[in-house]
């Protein structure tokens, strides 16, 4: 984007001004608690409400006066077109009785609010409702998430022991980002992605997924590879999707993908050879439900890798490729046991010719349970 600006107005917009343009609905129809605490890390909760409402949900907004030192009350309101509430009344919202929410999420979660909710102090609207959300778990399973922020000078045994109590007591404590001798706040994608976690009914719920993708290069000296035009995007969105409905995923990715939320646990894999190496260890060191191969992986590699840099100098340059291993008929062979989805990508061949493709893969013994072309 240049600097240029011929100071015509923006289009209209199909949205009104506190409409926002949905991105998901795994939050569909929930109503979220959003409880902020006295950090700095209050003046993001706007963004945070707003991704919440991006995904479906309905927020509604409790702070302490600690939280309304970094951040607005009025852009809380704004943002989740409900009031907010910062002080007790006579319609004790702390109990929640007549709107009871689906999900509490409290972020930023301060050191004093922590310990605080350990203890059962309920001195403030935020410290009551932690306290009314806990007997909420205790008795009907409703999830509560800490997001928890502070200096690191101020992470404790106290902290530990505190922080220990609440996640054996079964509240989701959201790991920090940790830089610079501070527990920072986790991410926005994490905490919206925690939390429809906590809310999945999914049959994925505890599930063990492997799932690969991105392209696998083959090195044609130590400088030049061949690859391809894949990114493995679509294997960082099924993952994803996958953590979100409560599986546990591993990714492994090739060299070149785009990057995967820091909250899945990523394997990269620099090389067709390393692609091969890392999934094989995976499968021989942990027992998977499914196995989800979108991985772009290399059908040809040199015969030879030259040692060093192919001069650009040379007339001609001719190279003899030879077959990769098919890894999916090894996985078959020394896994039969995993159920497994494969990806096949054709290119400028008919209808009928791709299913015939798929259906060769069926009759393969120890074949795909899916095949997507």
């Amino acid at each position: 984007m240049s600097l240029n600006w011929n100071f015509e107005p923006p289009p209209p917009s199909e949205f009104a001004d506190r409409e926002i343009r949905l991105t998901g609905s795994h939050l569909s129809g929930k109503r979220v608690a959003l409880l902020i605490t006295g950090s700095i890390a209050a003046y993001r909760m706007p963004d945070l409400i707003r991704d919440f409402r991006r995904e479906g949900a309905e927020v509604v907004v409790y702070v302490t006066a600690g939280g309304l030192r970094y951040v607005g009350k009025e852009a809380l309101e704004w943002c989740s077109q409900n009031p907010v509430i910062e002080r007790f009344s006579a319609d004790a919202e702390h109990l929640s009785d007549s709107t009871p929410f689906d999900v509490f999420v409290v972020a930023p979660a301060s050191y004093n609010t922590l310990n605080k909710a350990v203890y059962g102090i309920a001195d403030s609207v935020v410290s009551a409702a932690i306290a009314a959300a806990i007997g909420r778990m205790e008795r009907q399973g409703i999830p509560i998430l800490f997001a928890p922020t502070m200096h690191g000078a101020m992470h404790n045994s106290i902290l530990t022991r505190s922080m220990q109590t609440l996640q054996e007591m079964g509240i989701t404590m959201i790991p920090p980002l940790q830089t610079h001798g501070k527990n920072n706040l986790a991410s926005l994608e994490l905490i919206v992605a925690a939390t429809i976690r906590a809310l999945s009914k999914s049959t994925l719920c505890r599930k063990s997924l492997l799932i690969t993708g991105g392209p696998t290069p083959v090195p044609l000296d130590n400088i030049r590879r061949i690859t391809t035009r894949f990114t493995g995007a679509l294997s960082i969105q099924i993952a994803r999707e996958a953590w979100m409905r409560g599986a546990e995923v591993e990714l492994i990715l090739g060299k070149g993908s785009q990057s995967a939320p820091g909250f899945l646990n990523t394997i990269k894999a620099a090389t067709y050879a390393d692609y091969r190496k890392i999934v094989h260890e995976s499968l021989q060191q942990q027992t998977f439900d499914w196995g989800i191969f979108t991985a772009a992986v290399a059908d040809f590699q040199p015969e030879s890798v030259y040692e060093g840099k192919w001069s650009s100098k040379v007339d001609q340059l001719t190279l003899k490729l030879l077959p990769t291993a098919k890894l999916i008929d090894e996985v078959r062979q020394d896994f039969p046991e995993l159920k497994m989805i494969t990806f096949k990508y054709e290119e400028n061949i008919s209808h009928e010719e791709l299913i015939s493709i798929a259906q060769k893969r069926f009759s393969k013994k120890g074949g795909s349970q899916l095949i997507i072309a």
